[in-house]
């Protein structure tokens, strides 16, 4: 053990002179360290002068992720790290990290222009400035992520727009003074973008819709929850590649004249719709979006309390990839609806979720419904005071597919079958 202590001491005790760095050439000893971690690259630079500079070489810093290390995180911070990593640097994370400000993010666009993938999410100090200068030296950008930066505004989306029109996916979460105005001028600049999360921009009407349906033709994903100015409005156009819509608790004025007329803006290729709390919302609006929305994936409609059993026979008919489906708080929900569900063949083929708390008139025969769900893997009947123990004892027996189900019952009250 002695003689194995002494070489590791005598290879590492001159870092020239290294039997590592003598037997393996200077590129391979950098491909290795490419595999590495932020924090063990920061650990090997200390090793010797040799690893250091190989630890520090800018072409294993194309990933950064600071999000571990928020706190200690300050502008001088990220503006060293530009100056280190250059062009090599490809994504950077700078989430949570609240020191963060416009001045070193102007140095990190300066020295980082070939930076793809942005994230600062919750760098409350950010404001326009910042969007300014990766407009002027960012062009490769392609993902952003501002969520929570409060004091963007519409002339943040003006720079991006100009200076960043490859961009593709962007989050402006609860960026809450953001208008259509700066929708319309984002759009007309980012023709490529994929996907758009809005949730919380208060400002947003349906002009901000109407505005993406022209402009962005491949916009795959749009989250406009808690958007309670939202009043979709009828168009000729489709945006053909969109597949996940969110408009839960966008507003509660949303009507079912409101929810067909935005199936013509959306896409027939719908495959997620978060509509919970869209309390005004009827069957008819969902028979709309079931008969022209054939492949619905996963659909919620927590609290849309005017929804009923039709709307069920809607979607076992037309919606045979339905995989998981809310309807907590539905209160107009019977077995009979479920009844269709589960016979229909996306209840017998693809039906894995199905959330039921809080449905008052659902009793043990929707367990008996459920046996030809041959793929169910979890059920909610929390506070369905019509469903028994009893009930679900004896599903379980009499059933094999219900082995490896999970049916909540309650907060502390879970079954596994």
């Amino acid at each position: 053990n002695s003689s194995v202590s002494c070489h590791i001491v005598q290879v590492f005790s001159n870092s020239d002179e290294a039997l590592i760095n003598k037997k393996l050439p200077k590129e391979l000893l950098l491909r290795i360290f490419s595999f590495l971690d932020v924090v063990t690259l920061c650990r090997c630079a200390q090793v010797s002068k040799a690893w250091n500079v190989l630890a520090l070489d800018g072409s294993n810093w194309q990933k950064i992720d600071l999000f571990n290390f928020q706190t200690d995180i300050e502008g001088r911070v990220v503006e060293n790290i530009s100056k280190r990593c250059g062009g090599f640097l490809r994504q950077l994370s700078l989430r949570g990290c609240l020191s963060v400000a416009d001045a070193s993010m102007k140095t990190f666009a300066q020295n980082c222009r070939n930076i793809e993938h942005l994230n600062l999410n919750g760098c409350t100090k950010i404001t326009d400035s910042t969007c300014i200068s990766l407009s002027k030296f960012c062009s490769k950008l392609r993902q952003l992520d501002l969520t929570s930066c409060v004091s963007i505004t519409n002339h943040a989306l003006k720079a991006l727009s100009e200076g960043c029109r490859m961009l593709e996916n962007l989050n402006l979460s609860w960026c809450d003074q953001i208008t259509s105005d700066g929708i319309e001028a984002l759009s007309r600049g980012c023709t490529s973008l994929r996907a758009l999360f809005l949730r919380g921009c208060t400002q947003l009407d349906d002009a901000a819709l109407k505005h993406l349906q022209k402009h962005c033709p491949e916009l795959m994903t749009i989250n406009m929850q808690s958007c309670t100015m939202l009043y979709p409005s009828c168009s000729k156009s489709q945006m053909t590649a969109l597949w996940f819509v969110c408009l839960a608790a966008a507003t509660s004025q949303i009507t079912h004249t409101h929810t067909e007329s935005f199936i013509h803006i959306a896409c027939v290729f719908l495959r997620i719709l978060e509509a919970a709390r869209c309390s005004h919302v009827t069957d008819a609006g969902f028979t709309v979006l079931a008969r022209n929305c054939h492949d619905l994936e996963k659909m919620d409609l927590e609290e849309c309390i005017l929804v009923t059993d039709n709307t069920l026979v809607q979607l076992s008919i037309h919606c045979p990839r339905l995989q998981a489906l809310s309807l907590s708080h539905c209160e107009l929900i019977t077995d009979d609806g479920i009844r269709h569900l589960s016979s229909s063949v996306c209840g017998q083929e693809r039906l894995q979720v199905v959330e039921l708390d809080n449905c008052p008139l659902i009793t043990d025969i929707t367990l008996e419904h459920l046996k030809s769900c041959q793929h169910l893997e979890r059920i909610e009947l929390y506070d369905c005071q019509q469903v028994t123990r009893a009930g679900i004892k004896r599903i379980r027996g009499l059933i094999f597919n219900f082995i490896g189900c999970c049916v909540i019952l309650g907060v502390n009250c879970v079954l596994f079958c």
